[in-house]
């Protein structure tokens, strides 16, 4: 598994069908702007000028919403994984 550095975090985004009334899957031109993804591992946290360590507010385990353009995506063990910034996560989603 992928232990990120700092105050980057490795998700999992989660694939989301958008279905109509009719049935029907919409895809591609559809896709919003932000995309729900699975927190797998959590980065130390962030250091502030003085050297204290900040710790993330985000947990391994929770379900985060991100931006979809964020972070940079890899693949470990033959599974789609993104490694982002905390500062890209918008909320977290209870």
């Amino acid at each position: 598994m992928l232990k990120p550095l700092g105050d980057r975090l490795v998700v999992k985004f989660v694939e989301e069908k958008e279905e109509t009334v009719g049935g029907f899957v919409l895809a591609g031109a559809s896709q919003e702007k932000t995309k729900k993804a699975q927190v797998l591992a959590v980065g130390e946290g962030i250091r502030t000028l003085t050297g204290e360590l900040i710790a993330p507010s985000v947990a391994v385990g929770q379900t985060v919403l991100v931006d979809s353009l964020a972070g940079i995506e890899v693949k470990e063990d033959g599974e789609k994984l993104s490694i982002i910034r905390e500062a890209d996560v918008l909320a977290i989603v209870e």
